[in-house]
């Protein structure tokens, strides 16, 4: 069983940063993959961005590409999402997840993960 409780949302203008981070209860996290998604009201979880266990491969979905940066810290037990020039419609609850990968491809689609955290608001004014 991996605990994962994410952190660092809020409340910010269109063009200011947040960091969020994911905790692990686990000290084998470093084996999981790692996702972080994110669902606004009346509209469907969709990834945002995943990183392999090792680190050494991330994907992002197109919407945030050279905006959010995904990094994990497995010495830590920590993934982040460093999210740049935040705007309005990334307003969401944002939800790390964990799960067993060995290709980056699965990881795109929440029914493949096994662990999930609670969530963090981030709300973004214009």
């Amino acid at each position: 069983q991996v605990q994962l409780v994410e952190s660092g949302g809020g409340l910010v203008q269109a063009g200011d940063s947040l960091r969020l981070s994911c905790a692990a209860s686990k000290r084998t996290f470093s084996n999981y993959g790692v996702g972080w998604f994110r669902q606004a009201p009346g509209k469907e979880r969709e990834i945002v961005a995943a990183i392999s266990w090792s680190g050494g491969s991330t994907d992002y979905v197109d919407a945030v590409k050279g905006r959010f940066t995904i990094s994990r810290d497995n010495g830590e037990n920590t993934v982040y999402l460093q999210m740049n020039s935040l705007k309005p419609e990334d307003t969401a609850v944002y939800y790390c997840a964990a799960g067993l990968f060995s290709s980056l491809a699965p990881m795109r689609a929440a029914a493949n993960y096994a662990y999930w955290g609670q969530g963090t608001q981030v709300t973004v004014s214009s």
